[in-house]
């Protein structure tokens, strides 16, 4: 294992909550840092209309993690904040939580990372204003929605064919009153999109389009904000599975009740989809389901049943690629590979790649927000040298048995390949934290009796 030249000089790429967690933790350990952040404020995709046009904010989004699930841990949300705040008060809370510990001094705004390099003793950056920087380790909190993923439909469309990543009002960027308007996608954004539209004084009429059924969860279990009521990691996976099933199969019924089609899936194999009001907007009959589509003519959208319908819009909100722009394509082992997988040990380091850090870069429920808080726990501690990792074949290993652990529920898609249970999660993070602890003192012990 290398050992640190000199002393710590850390760059972090990005300002959203990631970034400015992991900032926050070094400002903690006394560990000297530069944080570049493309836009000309914090807060990463909560910044609505964010300059740097990395935000997939819309005007109407609300987070769908309740504030006691979404806060840090040493910054809790103001008491009058609501069980689901709007992306203005989430990005509000970050400013807030930026100012209160003195970070934004600490970050170089409009500036973007444009190349990392692995040097002998670290990393070297080349920044937009032309400079280069060198550094000890490099923190990635850059995220990972920004690069949209379009399907690539056999023909032509005659209206218009956008990503959710754009969509900002049911106006803006396109007037959707009186449009026929197709929603491609059953996820959280999905769900919003076709939820605003589907009034009939606003879309002609309104349609999702699917591959498969999905579970729409609700926000709410019995008056309680849904994820506070989350199976706690001290019940065993399955058995928690089973219970936490069974009590969605209860609430909802079957999803045929509300005109969809049911899931080939069991309840939490997939991402969970979470909506306050898409059920009962499907059921109402202001929502219409229709399965995958085939091709496009002019303004016809043929589906892979066979049928056809005429549409207007189509808002394909179909995920994000992972990419990692600023990192040498020649650098096989810094991107993700060809299923869209970028494995990591603990969702953090990248095996035999010394003093690089990843935070937030992980699908998470309840959320990134406090993940990327836990996560800088280990960065810090690993950077300060108080904390050891396992070798790199040990990493391997134990990243392969934790990705069959997380993922084992999930169907195989390229949504799920870096999910996580969070709670779990965490109490494993904790215990490799103080067990790349004990190996730390270890080794000092040793090279000190030398």
């Amino acid at each position: 294992m290398a050992t640190q030249r000199r002393a710590p000089k850390v760059a972090i790429i990005g300002a959203g909550c990631s970034g400015i967690t992991t900032a926050k933790r070094l400002a903690d350990y006394g560990i000297d840092y530069d944080q570049f952040e493309m836009s000309d404020d914090v807060g990463g995709n909560w910044y609505y209309d964010n300059p740097n046009g990395r935000s997939a904010c819309y005007s109407s989004l609300h987070i769908d993690t309740s504030t006691a699930r979404l806060q840090f841990e040493d910054y809790p949300a103001p008491a009058d904040y609501p069980d689901f705040p709007s992306h203005t008060l989430i990005h509000q809370y970050f400013r807030d939580y930026t100012e209160h510990f003195g970070l934004r001094e600490k970050i170089t705004f409009n500036t973007a990372v444009t190349h990392a390099r692995r040097t002998a003793d670290g990393w070297r950056l080349t920044l937009s204003t032309g400079e280069t920087r060198d550094y000890t380790d490099l923190v990635v909190a850059s995220g990972h929605h920004w690069d949209p993923r379009l399907p690539d439909y056999p023909g032509h469309f005659d209206g218009v064919l956008m990503h959710s990543h754009d969509y900002r009002t049911p106006f803006e960027p396109v007037d959707m009153r009186g449009k026929t308007v197709i929603v491609v996608g059953m996820g959280n954004s999905g769900l919003d999109i076709a939820g605003e539209l589907s009034p009939n004084w606003l879309a002609k009429k309104l349609y999702v389009s699917a591959r498969r059924g999905v579970w729409v969860l609700l926000k709410y279990r019995n008056g309680v904000a849904a994820d506070k009521v989350m199976t706690p990691p001290e019940i065993p996976k399955e058995e928690g599975l089973k219970m936490a099933r069974a009590v969605i199969k209860e609430q909802l019924g079957a999803m045929s009740n509300y005109g969809l089609p049911e899931p080939d899936h069991e309840p939490l194999a997939a991402h969970p989809s979470v909506s306050a009001d898409f059920l009962t907007k499907a059921g109402s009959g202001d929502i219409h389901f229709l399965p995958e589509i085939a091709r496009l003519d002019g303004r016809t959208v043929h589906l892979v049943d066979g049928t056809s319908v005429e549409a207007d819009v189509i808002v394909c909100a179909t995920g994000y690629n992972m990419r990692f722009e600023f990192f040498d394509p020649a650098e096989v082992d810094l991107h993700p590979d060809a299923e869209h997988r970028y494995r990591l040990f603990k969702r953090i380091i990248k095996p035999g790649v010394e003093h690089l850090f990843f935070a937030g870069l992980a699908q998470s429920s309840p959320t990134i927000v406090n993940l990327a808080e836990q996560q800088s726990k280990l960065i810090a501690r690993q950077i300060a040298g108080e904390y050891a990792p396992p070798s790199a074949e040990d990493q391997v290993a134990i990243m392969q048995a934790d990705e069959q652990a997380h993922l084992s529920q999930y169907y195989a898609a390229a949504r799920h390949t870096i999910q996580i249970d969070f709670g779990r999660y965490c109490v494993d993070l904790m215990a490799e934290i103080a067990a790349g602890e004990q190996r730390a003192k270890a080794r000092t012990a040793t090279a000190a009796s030398r």
